[in-house]
């Protein structure tokens, strides 16, 4: 498994990326399209305020035979009423028109600012001088294209038997996942049939991308979709979903490392639950807190916020205080009590990248891990600043 560099394609897919001119000069349109037909699975944002692009792409998904997404970045084309809906069906339209498929065919997912509508003109001129004949394959630009206020480019691949998996995914802030939250999709030439990948994708997003968050928010845009048109041919169902899961998780731990203003990765491990979801559920309550974050921001191994946000479970009844462990870094710190020279000593190890929060409920053998960042000055900065 590789995270930079050059890696191999999988057979069949195609990539164009370029600048429309949404923002600035950099890349603002992606597309990926197979020559082949594809089983595609999806997966989308619960929000209520959820953007024509997953509304479009939701009904694609059961009405059509996918084999092409179209990501538009730095314009979510959100909350823009019915111009906004009939803006992404064009867009679809348009480029179903340039690849001789039928609109729904296609996905669309767009992500950046929301409450403004796209520059159609702008797009139907960028579209219209679209040569999908010279089409490459270039997930790097892909990835790079899906970008907003993302630092680095997200992108991966794996090797399953004789088939190629690749992952792009884009993500830095309003993540709370409710299904996915972010813009993630995965192409592969594996021959997968619909149902288990459709059963595999759902099982393998639940255990990763929803075990994210960076700032409790839910996105309107949330698209996570993989395609696969079988050129390869079959590959060992339990293999492909072990890959498959190494590469979501990879992406979401890149994405929390990325988080905006963020410094570390802070991963929150939860056994002795009642059940996984119990685990969960505590897991997110401390990943959530913004003072468990601020802490691990300034390296300050304050166990006391980890347990007020356990307490803010309060409807998980059987969670006994006196039953509850707590450590970080693997040095428990509660209900132990650690001398001030070993607290001294926690707080420097808490300077590195990566701090682990590890909680046993002593309630059962529920168990959940999920990952975030830190809370800094420059989340605040960052939000502050977005629309101007």
């Amino acid at each position: 498994m590789e995270v930079n560099g050059d890696f191999p394609q999988p057979l069949g897919f195609k990539t164009l990326s370029g600048n429309i001119g949404i923002k600035d000069t950099s890349d603002d349109f992606a597309c990926v399209f197979s020559t082949a037909p594809c089983t595609v699975a999806g997966m989308f944002s619960q929000s209520l305020f959820a953007g024509p692009s997953v509304k479009v792409s939701r009904r694609h998904l059961v009405e059509g035979h996918p084999c092409a997404v179209v990501v538009v970045s730095k314009n979510a084309n959100v909350a823009t009423g019915a111009e906004g809906l009939a803006n992404a069906i064009e867009l679809t339209e348009r480029l179903a028109a340039k690849l001789r498929i039928g609109a729904q065919d296609v996905l669309v997912a767009s992500t950046g600012i929301i409450g403004r509508p796209y520059p159609m003109e702008k797009v139907r001129t960028f579209v219209a001088k679209l040569d999908p004949t010279a089409a490459g394959s270039d997930f790097v630009g892909i990835a790079r294209a899906m970008m907003t206020t993302d630092t680095v480019s997200k992108h991966i691949y794996a090797r399953v038997g004789n088939a190629t998996i690749v992952g792009v995914a884009k993500g830095v802030g309003m993540i709370e996942p409710n299904m996915a939250t972010m813009l993630t999709f995965f192409f592969t030439d594996a021959a997968v049939p619909q149902p288990a990948l459709d059963r595999i994708f759902r099982k393998v997003v639940n255990a990763t991308f929803n075990c994210l968050s960076i700032d409790t928010d839910t996105s309107t845009s949330d698209t996570a979709a993989i395609f696969a048109n079988g050129l390869a041919g079959e590959v060992s169902e339990a293999e492909f979903e072990a890959r498959l899961h190494e590469l979501a998780l990879a992406l979401g731990k890149k994405i929390a490392r990325d988080g905006e203003g963020a410094t570390k990765l802070l991963e929150i491990c939860v056994e002795g639950a009642r059940d996984d979801a119990q685990a969960k559920r505590v897991a997110k309550a401390i990943v959530n807190s913004p003072l468990v974050k601020t802490a691990t921001h300034g390296a300050d191994p304050n166990w006391g916020r980890v347990a007020m946000a356990i307490g803010k479970c309060e409807q998980d009844t059987d969670i006994v205080p006196e039953n509850v462990r707590i450590a970080f870094g693997g040095a428990e710190v509660y209900p132990k009590q650690l001398s001030a020279a070993d607290l001294d000593r926690l707080s420097e190890a808490m300077h590195g990248e990566e701090i682990r929060v590890a909680v046993d409920l002593g309630c059962g053998n529920g168990h959940a891990t999920v990952w975030g960042c830190d809370l800094s000055a420059e989340y605040i900065r960052i939000n502050a600043e977005y629309s101007t």
